[in-house]
């Protein structure tokens, strides 16, 4: 009956929020929100940390702001409308609303270049941290600790497991197809990288696809479009090549398959 009435007349209500000490320790302020907040900013930190380490393009910072602030907003939807709602307090709208924005900074790490996908994986850990910091901040920090735990199983251990699952099913032989301007050097830099990720070339064919798009010295310049497809052998993930030569400059175009798949 209070909490109807307090709700339905103004002058009380403001009377009451007036009233209320603004800091409180006993209306959601206490030691166990800020050790919450605390346990989210470690754990955030690390998972950022790591990230950082792998020069991803969110990193340190950002996937500690993420935990924090997404333990902080779940301590706002438990703890900050006690005295306005009272009984009628729904915490999980708040939390709602975490997981629908957090799709926006993930969204924006993702981007498509050259049929390459990147930030996939970048994009997901934001959105774990998030679910980390909302776990510390709802009273849940087991969760949030294996949930982080988990982290680094999947983004430090699974690796491990796949290169090793490629070295024990692998045929050995792939081939490698390349579209590139031609410019100096940049032809004995694929080699080098081929024999530094442990393979050896078996052969090579080269053919010259086109001019570039400008005529003139301006055309000469830019170098001719040429292709070649580079006969490779070894047990190492061959995937790790595509994704470092997609961002090399002047090559337009990565295909990879395997020497089975090319014969048949």
């Amino acid at each position: 009956m209070d909490t109807v009435r307090l709700l339905t007349d103004p002058l009380i209500s403001a009377g009451h929020l007036v009233a209320a000490p603004l800091f409180d320790p006993g209306a959601g302020q206490g030691t166990r929100q800020l050790a919450e907040l605390a346990l989210a900013l470690l754990l955030s930190s690390l998972i950022g940390l790591e990230r950082e380490l792998q020069q991803k393009s969110a990193g340190l910072r950002t996937h500690t702001l993420v935990g924090v602030g997404s333990a902080l907003f779940m301590e706002v939807s438990i703890h900050g409308f006690g005295a306005v709602a009272g009984d009628r307090l729904d915490g999980s709208r708040v939390a709602a609303q975490i997981v629908s924005g957090i799709g926006f900074i993930g969204g924006g790490l993702i981007f498509v270049r050259r049929d390459a996908v990147r930030g996939l994986t970048t994009a997901a850990t934001i959105w774990l941290t998030c679910a980390v910091g909302m776990a510390c901040g709802g009273g849940l920090p087991l969760l949030g600790a294996m949930a982080a735990l988990v982290h680094f199983l999947v983004v430090r251990g699974f690796p491990v497991m796949t290169r090793r699952l490629a070295h024990a099913s692998s045929s050995g032989h792939v081939e490698l197809s390349l579209s590139y301007r031609a410019r100096r050097g940049l032809l004995g830099r694929v080699l080098e990288l081929c024999t530094k990720k442990g393979f050896t070339v078996t052969d090579f064919e080269i053919h010259a696809e086109g001019s570039g798009a400008e005529g003139g010295e301006k055309g000469k310049a830019k170098g001719k479009e040429t292709g070649v497809v580079l006969g490779l052998e070894g047990r190492a993930p061959a995937f790790v090549l595509v994704e470092e030569l997609t961002d090399w400059e002047g090559i337009l175009g990565v295909d990879l398959r395997s020497r089975r798949d090319s014969t048949e």
